[in-house]
């Protein structure tokens, strides 16, 4: 581990409240800038002390945030080989201490480190085992004695903790977290999981949940009071997910608490067999190969023996989800777009429609979670009750509604479960089946969308606005244009302008120059290149056009 947290130049930027640039500038003009400590050539780090030290000295730094300091500690933690979540589940363990136990502020303020290096992790194995069981402490790893780096860091989160709840805290350095790692699945909006969890029923402490790709544990935080189940690939956000849960639990509460979250593959090796939820939500990975197609050929969750095929990760984990689904219960799961239509994935959305377990598709806005640029889609299912033979499916299209920055989560979120409590009403008691709404929503029998393509897209199903509407569909979509291009020539008049210089160009070096040189692999698609054209005849002023030489034909082997 370093001996001091390292920044970043973005880092630096956020510690001084400046533009990146700014730090950019700061190292070419001042010579006593610190050094780069590590890092690579074009993005460095630099130790945070120094660093601190310098900005300091130039009047640019009061004081450094004490939550910025938290998390740099967490650097100081993190093994550069290891997973980047790791130091969060230490700092979860420690919050759900203070959390639970308030005069431990006191103990490390007042007892010397020799006493808290054996005394902390006794606490903190002793509250976890109390609180989420005595396997706990190990899944989490936590460590049998702390050093100092730990109790700095414990230090540290117990001044934070005086200024914000431990839980509030915890959701702080989770949002750290995210921003550090943009290219990590980014967690799922609190609004968009309350709308996950809202769609599944009414909370309950009576009630199931199980997540079975729970990431960091949004969706099962939104679908509290409940018996709530979690399991994710990765152990670090299942720990993540497990303290998030404990920490949301009043610090009154005895233990040991009704949550349950595990690492695994839930595909390949389900850490909760025979467990049928009265809900099931799931944001699952997407795009995934490597699922275990070879390996679940003959498993039990596939009805009808209707195998997901390979390319279809999202359907394997709906009929996972389905299958975790009591008779009568919901499963919530948000897709992409493209579950809906794919060709190959025809046969399992036909049996999923004609079996009754499909109950509804919304189409979202794009900007209602990550990835933002993609108007994703929600699918509610109701695991099947022997005699229901209900064969409707809600078709809800909201995506028009789209725009990260524009969209009414209220309004939206009461459009669509007015609409799905509506339609459920009638599904579960027999009465007549909200009217269609042109342009918005559907309630379309399951033989019009058996046909050669079980195309679930809400668009495509929908009946066309009324003539008297279209002006205003229009108006509003001109209102919507004019609205981007003023947002877009307001990021253009931002711009610095570009001052004209005497520079000359840059060098260019084409393509082929950087195959020979190696820098640069061309690979053909398909079956090859294209046959060269025939050569045209080679002609000179004086002479006459002769076609180019043939060559002859490869003697023919004699036939033995």
């Amino acid at each position: 581990m370093p001996e001091s947290p390292e920044v970043t130049a973005a880092e630096i930027a956020r510690l001084a409240g400046v533009g990146r640039a700014a730090v950019s500038n700061w190292r070419r003009r001042h010579t006593d800038f610190p050094r780069p400590a590590g890092g690579t050539e074009t993005s460095p780090t630099f130790r945070l002390d120094q660093v601190e030290q310098w900005l300091r000295a130039q009047g640019k730094l009061a004081e450094l945030p004490l939550l910025e300091r938290v998390w740099q500690q967490l650097e100081t933690l993190r093994d550069p080989s290891g997973p980047a979540v790791a130091p969060l589940v230490t700092a979860g363990s420690l919050l759900l201490l203070l959390h639970r136990d308030p005069s431990v502020r006191t103990e490390l303020a007042e007892q010397p480190d020799t006493r808290l290096a054996t005394a902390l992790p006794k606490a903190l194995r002793r509250t976890v085992g109390a609180l989420l069981g005595p396997d706990a402490a190990a899944a989490l790893g936590l460590p049998l004695i702390a050093g100092a780096t730990h109790l700095d860091l414990a230090r540290l989160l117990a001044r934070l903790t005086a200024e914000s709840a431990p839980a509030a805290a915890y959701e702080q350095l989770l949002t750290r977290y995210a921003e550090a790692n943009p290219r990590l699945q980014q967690p799922i909006p609190a609004e968009t999981a309350a709308l996950l969890a809202a769609l599944a029923g009414a909370p309950g402490e009576d009630r199931t949940v199980l997540d079975p790709a729970c990431g960091t544990g949004g969706v099962l935080l939104a679908a509290a009071p409940a018996a709530r189940s979690g399991q994710d690939a990765d152990p670090g956000l299942a720990g993540v997910a497990l303290l998030r849960l404990a920490l949301a639990a009043p610090a009154d509460r005895p233990g040991p608490l009704p949550v349950d979250v595990r690492a695994g593959d839930a595909l390949r090796a389900d850490a909760f067999p025979g467990l049928a939820a009265d809900a099931v939500l799931c944001r699952p990975p997407y795009n995934e190969r490597d699922w275990g197609h070879d390996q679940l050929q003959y498993d039990s969750r596939w009805p009808g023996g209707v195998v997901p095929p390979r390319g279809e990760s999202e359907l394997a984990w709906v009929l996972h989800c389905l299958a975790h689904t009591r008779p009568g219960g919901t499963a919530v799961l948000l897709l992409p777009p493209t579950v809906a239509s794919r060709r190959a994935g025809r046969r399992v959305r036909a049996e999923l429609v004609r079996s009754g377990a499909l109950r509804a598709v919304v189409a979202l806005p794009a900007g209602v979670a990550p990835p933002y640029g993609v108007p994703l889609h929600v699918w509610v299912l109701r695991g099947p009750v022997p005699g229901d033979d209900f064969r409707h499916v809600l078709l809800l299209d909201a995506a028009a509604d789209g725009g990260r920055e524009r969209i009414d989560r209220a309004a939206l979120r009461q459009d669509v479960l007015t609409a799905w409590q509506a339609f459920d009403e009638a599904a579960r008691t027999g009465g007549p089946l909200p009217a269609d709404r042109p342009g918005r929503g559907r309630a379309v029998p399951a033989l019009d969308l058996l046909d050669d393509e079980t195309d679930l897209t809400p668009a495509r199903h929908l009946p066309a606005l009324p003539a008297e509407a279209a002006p205003d569909a229009l108006t509003g979509l001109r209102d919507r244009l004019a609205a981007e291009l003023a947002r877009l020539a307001d990021l253009d008049a931002a711009l610095p302008a570009l001052a004209a210089t005497g520079a000359a160009a840059p060098p260019q070096v084409g393509i082929g120059e950087l195959a020979r040189s190696g820098a640069l692999e061309v690979h053909s698609s398909g079956q090859g290149a294209p046959p060269a054209p025939a050569a045209a005849p080679r002609c000179s002023p004086t002479r006459t056009c002769r076609p180019p030489p043939r060559r002859a034909p490869p003697p023919t082997p004699p036939t033995p």
